[in-house]
């Protein structure tokens, strides 16, 4: 099983992933700190994330990940879309924009006051 390695707010979290799951699947799962304004249907860019680790083990994105990831903020070229990566067999370090922990918090008020 791959590790996914997620760098947030809450440090470094390493979680033990199933292939074929996606980025933000696991986060969620995981109480990880992404967002996702659409649900997870490649609607918005609410789970821009950065692949810090292990981008070149990943398929290309496909064009509509290109287009709703031109609406993110800040995308630089190792960007991607939670809800669109799929894990395969490799290890991946991923760390949340700002963007996508402040979806995260909107959509979790009450985690804002727990907030370190």
């Amino acid at each position: 099983m791959p590790t996914i390695t997620f760098i947030g707010p809450d440090g470094e979290q390493k979680i033990e992933a199933a292939r074929g799951q996606t980025l933000l699947e696991i986060a969620e799962d995981n109480h990880i700190k992404m967002g996702s304004a659409c649900g997870g249907v490649c609607a918005c860019s609410s789970c821009h994330c950065y692949v810090r680790a292990g981008l070149s083990a990943l398929p290309e994105m496909t064009e509509a990940e290109e287009d709703r990831l031109d609406m993110g903020f800040d995308v630089r070229p190792y960007s991607r879309l939670g809800c669109q990566v799929k894990v395969g067999a490799a290890d991946l370090t991923v760390e949340l924009t700002e963007e996508s922990v402040q979806t995260w918090f909107n959509e979790h008020p009450d985690e804002r006051k727990h907030q370190k």
